[in-house]
């Protein structure tokens, strides 16, 4: 007999200003994760519209406003545009593993580098390796950390240029955070690719989504999730398919993505 569900407690935090749009304040109701049905707890609120982040479920609560929009791509039909195809062969040499959430120096390195060029005054910022490890290791349900790496050489791994905390849950992966390498001599495109990889990947597992936290429509820093076709937007009527826009001339092939032999029998690496 399984034990009895308990419903949960939730919080609210006190406001803060919002980091997405000037002159506003955030608010956010949380619960925590824990016990046996942590895992079937996280997956039901995500259906819902909350993010993780450690063992806690959360989602925006603002009194005035209401922009921020929980976004996930239908992966099972996503169709490519011609700039999608060119970033999957530019990066098909990449070695892609997904790897139990323990955190490493490489990846505490890759995302000091990461914040430093991109978000300098964020939240995360200030993150040290304790923090770090928090963030990955510190999770109730079934999570990796998918690295992207250079080729490897005379059988020493390559150098890791990408890398994304997601969780598996029953209807998809959520990407929980990704970083990756950045700077005038980077591979382009790289944050595209990376999600690119998680549609794909969800899509040959048969899992219906890919969940992108999410998008608050006039940020600049939002914007690129709005590529991703089809995009389904979480409203008061639950689910539903964000207005389409005209899309990209599309190749006639299915994507793909290489088959590597080594690869790890892990669903969300299939």
């Amino acid at each position: 007999m399984s034990a009895p569900f308990r419903f949960p407690k939730f919080f609210v935090t006190n406001p803060s200003p919002c980091p997405y749009l000037p002159g506003k304040v955030e608010r956010k109701v949380f619960t925590e994760l824990n016990g046996r049905q942590a895992g079937e707890l996280n997956e039901a609120l995500g259906r819902i519209g909350f993010r993780r982040s450690q063992s806690v479920a959360y989602r925006p609560s603002c009194i005035d406003c209401s922009a921020c929009v929980s976004v996930r791509v239908a992966a099972g039909e996503f169709q490519p545009g011609a700039s999608h195809r060119r970033l999957i062969r530019r990066h098909a040499d990449l070695e892609v593993s997904a790897c139990k959430p323990w955190t490493t120096e490489e990846q505490y390195a890759l995302l000091r580098r990461y914040l430093s060029a991109r978000h300098p005054g964020g939240g995360m910022a200030e993150m040290d390796e304790g923090d770090f490890a928090d963030m990955v290791e510190q999770t109730p349900v079934r999570t990796y950390v998918v690295e992207y790496r250079e080729p490897s050489r005379g059988g020493r791994p390559g150098r890791l240029v990408g890398a994304c905390l997601s969780d598996q849950q029953g209807d998809g992966l959520s990407m929980i955070y990704s970083f990756f390498d950045v700077g005038p001599h980077a591979r382009k495109g790289l944050g595209t690719y990376i999600i690119l990889d998680h549609i794909v990947r969800a899509a040959r597992a048969g899992l219906p989504y890919v969940y992108l936290g999410y998008w608050v429509e006039g940020s600049p820093r939002m914007a690129y999730k709005t590529s991703f076709r089809p995009l389904e937007r979480l409203g008061r009527d639950g689910w539903q398919r964000m207005d389409e826009q005209a899309p990209e001339p599309a190749e006639r092939q299915p994507l793909e993505l290489p088959v590597r032999p080594d690869r790890h029998r892990i669903l969300i690496d299939a």
